[in-house]
């Protein structure tokens, strides 16, 4: 099994529905066993259109079986499940579901970059990490650090339950 940790995010419809319905079909996937979920992020959408609606996100730590190209699978399957499309980049989604690590690999891979490339300089997956785990580190930096220097940070807040 490798820990892996995956982050969430939604700024359309049923936010905090679709994000819970997310973690619960990840926890059944064959292959994923959720270790740890991270409390939700209200975060302002960060590149894309002007306009769009606040995100909410989380980060998940799983251990999988799945190699890394089949749990992206997995992932864009529970998005697509939720209607996620892919018109615009970083534009408004029911669902994005990122591969931030996969244990210690790294590679180039257009397809799956590990690390996640811009991981290390967003704020909404720092934060919410840096919440569940405040000792991790990510390429060898502390995530608690790296969160508190990333530009979109001081906008984020804890969401209230119901959100």
């Amino acid at each position: 099994m490798v820990s892996c940790l995956l982050a969430l995010g939604s700024n359309l419809g049923e936010r905090a529905g679709t994000l819970a319905a997310a973690v619960a079909e990840l926890g059944s996937t064959p292959g994923i066993e959720l270790v740890a979920v991270s409390d939700t992020a209200v975060t302002k959408p960060v590149g894309g259109p002007e306009g769009q609606p606040d995100f909410l996100n989380l980060v998940v730590r799983i251990n999988t079986s799945l190699e890394p190209l089949d749990l992206l699978a997995a992932c864009q399957s529970i998005e697509a499940e939720h209607h996620r499309t892919r018109e615009v980049r970083w534009g408004p989604r029911t669902l994005d579901i990122d591969v931030i690590t996969y244990g210690q690999s790294q590679s180039t891979d257009p397809v799956l970059t590990l690390p996640h490339p811009r991981a290390a300089i967003r704020g909404f997956v720092l934060v919410p990490w840096a919440w569940m785990e405040p000792d991790a580190q990510l390429n060898g930096q502390r995530v608690s650090e790296l969160a508190a220097a990333a530009a979109d940070t001081p906008e984020i807040r804890r969401a209230r339950a119901g959100a």
